[in-house]
């Protein structure tokens, strides 16, 4: 029975949900050779779903190799007519493809509405395999910048962090990131994005400029002698907050310098580190401050940072004070980046790492392991390129700097190493997913940044959170430019005991209604309670028995495992049981499956 086109509309719109209406037949059809894998049919799965994500001007037909429109041009041009007319719109063909496929013209621009009425009609004829969009593809290049060609952390395919892909969607236009850090010393290749900060340094031995508190957040320098500083040797100035700046937006195609990841991004100077360091008071009323909130004897903030970069550290848990500052910065809409810190140890035992409501951001080398100073552990929910200066210098993030010893000189660039070089790399991310779209929350922006990042590409014993994050995936997500249709969890709770030194146990979770395969990132959240987490070997089990390890034994002492780990589980049909299967193949330790989850 033919449905009339009013219900045919809102058909499709329930349907494309899922895509199911634009699953591509797995048979011999002549733009499909016979045989492809189950990846190629999910990667022409997502391209037809975008046929409906957004209006289209011509589409692709592959007819199956039995189909008259498959060889006789006369023929598919009829078949364009006629479903055309059942569509109500007037369509075209155009040309045959070098691989069989009939290219159909829409007329003039249609709407979303109408390009699926026209894909459901086409889907409905079983002598069509598929149908996608003919998109648009832009020039990717490079920016003029003349350092770029040094900033492997952006581009490199092993553990770059795959920034380019994300600039034809977003650059970080209309977001501000305040960066809470040493301050700012003038540079060239910054200050087109520089707006007004603060200084909340109170005490005058801390800030070396003069005064306490002023609207000024200029880097005076924060080196000190020997002995100063609990330090048998001195250090001369780090320009600390210059180096993180330049990372998040450094102004990029200006000829000069390095790029920046979210270039169009305005940078806030919020200076709170001075000489030995800083004092969590002047922290939470600088947080308070960049985030829109009021404190008592400084002026209000005339531009809020919707991100906020904290590459800064120390010993001991999270306080409630430090607690309640970034609680409220992301009740007001403001996204929390923390450095994990470079103890190489675990992060739980170190503020504002063990925060709760930020992205706490471990370091990974250029080989993508986890750099060898890199706190760790299940506190840490993403991790980026930090470098790892001591396999050489170029290993490093390159970004801006001075060359001053002491107070400033001339402006300059240096590579420099840590978790203070990964989290702008985070903020960075979150500007230009803010910027790609504006009503996103912080906890979506986390959400989005965790869903969407890779498999590490080296190891990371303790747990580096949910792989290395990827921008061009996370910003096409969230702008909704790659295709998908949003992410859907599946859930067990039901604990099971993990015998000590025993077999191994295994968690089900039963996977329906998708479509196709599972994603290249899937994500697996993993809750298992165990006193010696060294003992575990945790692999997931797909539907075909496919195993993937997520952890080997080792000797971390420490407890539990709370993490999310990412999958590339892309040859894997994704409807189906699904195992968590955990061993303890040491003896005096036991523990619990407590939950895990999938996130397609």
């Amino acid at each position: 029975m033919r449905t009339s086109r009013s219900a045919r509309r809102t058909l499709i719109s329930v349907t494309a949900i899922s895509a199911t209406l634009l699953a591509g037949t797995a048979t011999s059809v002549a733009a499909v050779p016979t045989g492809q894998t189950k990846t190629a049919a999910a990667e022409q799965t997502t391209a037809a779903a975008s046929a409906v994500a957004a209006p289209a001007e011509r589409l692709i037909v592959g007819y199956k190799s039995g189909a008259s429109e498959a060889k006789s041009n006369k023929a598919a041009g009829e078949d364009a007519e006629a479903k055309g007319k059942d569509a109500g719109e007037d369509l075209d063909f155009q040309r045959r493809l070098g691989t069989g496929a009939a290219l159909v013209d829409l007329g003039a621009k249609l709407s979303k509405a109408a390009v699926a009425d026209v894909v459901a009609e086409y889907q409905a004829d079983p002598q069509v395999a598929y149908v996608v969009p003919d998109r648009l593809n832009k020039p990717l290049a490079d920016p003029n910048d003349t350092e770029y060609s040094k900033q492997w952390d952006l581009f490199e395919t092993t553990a770059g962090m795959r920034v380019p892909g994300a600039w034809d969607t977003a650059t970080g236009t209309g977001v501000t990131v305040a960066v809470i850090d040493t301050g700012y010393v003038t540079h060239s290749d910054l200050a087109a994005n520089i707006v007004g900060g603060y200084d909340f340094i109170a005490d005058t031995e801390v800030s070396v400029d003069g005064n306490g508190r002023d609207s000024n957040p200029a880097d005076p320098g924060d080196w000190y002698a020997d002995g100063e500083c609990g330090q048998a040797e001195g250090s001369t100035s780090s320009w600390h907050g210059t180096h993180v700046a330049g990372t998040i937006a450094a102004a990029t195609n200006n000829s000069k310098g390095v790029a920046g990841i979210a270039y169009n991004a305005k940078i806030s100077p919020v200076r709170v580190l001075g000489k030995c360091g800083g004092y969590d008071s002047d922290i939470i009323d600088a947080i308070t401050w960049a985030s829109g909130g009021t404190v008592s004897g400084v002026p209000a903030n005339t531009n809020v940072a919707k991100v906020i970069n904290m590459s800064l550290g120390g010993g001991g848990a999270c306080t409630s004070a430090t607690q309640t500052a970034i609680n409220n910065a992301v009740n007001r809409g403001t996204t929390v980046v923390v450095a994990a810190g470079n103890s190489n140890a675990n992060a739980a035992n170190y503020s504002p790492a063990s925060c709760n409501n930020v992205i706490s951001v471990a370091a990974l080398s250029r080989t993508g392991a986890k750099a060898s100073y890199s706190n760790f552990g299940s506190v840490v929910d993403i991790a980026a390129p930090g470098g790892q200066t001591s396999t050489g210098t170029a290993n490093g993030i390159l970004s801006t700097l001075n060359s001053g010893a002491q107070g400033p000189a001339s402006e300059s660039y240096a590579y420099y190493q840590g978790t203070s070089m990964a989290a702008p790399h985070i903020a960075g991310l979150a500007a230009l997913a803010k910027s790609a779209k504006s009503s996103l929350t912080p906890a979506q922006i986390e959400s989005a940044i965790k869903t969407n990042s890779r498999a590490l590409p080296g190891a990371c014993s303790g747990g580096c959170g949910a792989g290395l994050a990827d921008a061009a995936k996370t910003v096409q997500a969230v702008s909704g430019t790659d295709g998908s249709t949003g992410g859907t969890t599946f859930t067990s709770a039901s604990a099971v005991s993990i015998p000590d030194n025993g077999s191994a146990v295994e968690s089900p979770i039963a996977v329906t209604g998708r479509t196709g395969n599972a994603p290249s990132a899937l994500q697996v959240g993993v809750d298992i309670t165990h006193t010696y987490r060294g003992d575990l070997v945790v692999d997931l089990i797909a539907p075909d028995g496919t195993s993937y390890r997520l952890k080997a034994s080792g000797s971390d002492s420490a407890d539990d495992v709370k993490t999310t780990y990412t999958v590339n589980a892309s040859s894997e049909t994704a409807n189906g049981t699904w195992k968590l299967r955990v061993q303890d193949v040491a003896a005096q330790d036991t523990g619990t499956i407590n939950s895990w989850k999938l996130t397609f």
